[in-house]
């Protein structure tokens, strides 16, 4: 599996949350605590938002803790809005198009987990995609065809539905194939400005995935800590694990729910999936 991270809040070089914290993304890398495995170095990528136009995106098959350019980028760059990712493979290769977080236009899109059976069901799934995206599909894993039937079904207008249409139809398929418990997710998407998080799987035990407590409750917590008082109310972070041990610092997202992280009050709502 993998482990993945999304900042969002007062613009930051993203080597704050990627190297410097006690249990980072790169020691996640190295040393998942909460991951099916412990290693992550299949692959990495950040994408990250910086203006107007499409988000940037960096990826490498590499292991992140080893990547220079990595390094040198999250030292000089500033986003207030950023993905990072650190891959596992589940049995597709090795290669940059695999790599997430996965980008169409103003979105970005990251997972952990997988579709059982996936290599028994991936045509029919792919045919679900509409043809003017099927095009765009790079790579070969579920996490970027699950993007392409998420944007199939509506992402752009209606995130939390299109993502519950497409695990409906992932369940659907996989029944007609006599595949037991398909899906198992935690996804993060975005479009510039806010950002959706997913935590589902089919057998309801889906791995791990937290929010950041607010900033405010952390600044009551921990008043003489510089760093809550430099950043903005609105700024959270969404993990799959925590990135320390602070007590009261990280709420875990509850089973098969979405988060809804925006300007004013981020949401919680059920997530259950639709069929097609």
């Amino acid at each position: 599996m993998c482990r993945w991270l999304v900042y969002t809040g007062s613009p930051i070089r993203p080597e704050e949350v990627l190297y410097k914290p006690d249990h980072s993304l790169i020691d996640q890398s190295m040393h998942a605590r909460m991951g099916a495995t412990t290693l992550n170095g299949d692959g990495f990528g950040l994408g990250w938002y910086d203006g107007p136009t499409a988000p940037g995106l960096f990826r490498g098959v590499g292991p992140a803790w080893s990547n220079r350019n990595l390094r040198e980028l999250s030292e000089h760059l500033r986003s207030g809005l950023f993905f990072a990712h650190i891959r596992a493979s589940t049995g597709t290769a090795v290669q940059e198009s695999n790599c997430h977080p996965y980008r169409y236009r103003n979105w970005l899109w990251m997972h952990n987990g997988m579709i059982h059976g996936f290599h028994k069901i991936k045509r029919e799934l792919a045919l679900a995609v509409e043809p003017e995206l099927f095009w765009h599909i790079e790579g070969t894993t579920d996490s970027e065809l699950m993007f392409y039937l998420a944007l199939s079904f509506g992402l752009r207008d209606d995130p939390p539905a299109a993502v519950a249409r497409m695990v409906g139809h992932v369940e659907m398929v996989a029944a007609r194939h006599d595949i037991a418990d398909p899906v198992q997710m935690t996804i993060a998407t975005s479009d510039g400005e806010r950002v959706w998080a997913f935590r589902y799987s089919t057998q309801r035990q889906s791995r791990s995935l937290f929010f950041s407590t607010d900033i405010t409750s952390l600044r009551e917590l921990y008043p003489d800590n510089p760093v809550f008082t430099r950043l903005s109310d609105e700024t959270r972070i969404v993990v799959s694990e925590p990135l320390g041990d602070l007590p009261g610092a990280w709420r875990e997202v509850p089973e098969s729910t979405y988060g809804i992280v925006q300007p004013g009050p981020d949401v919680i709502h059920d997530f259950k999936p639709e069929p097609v």
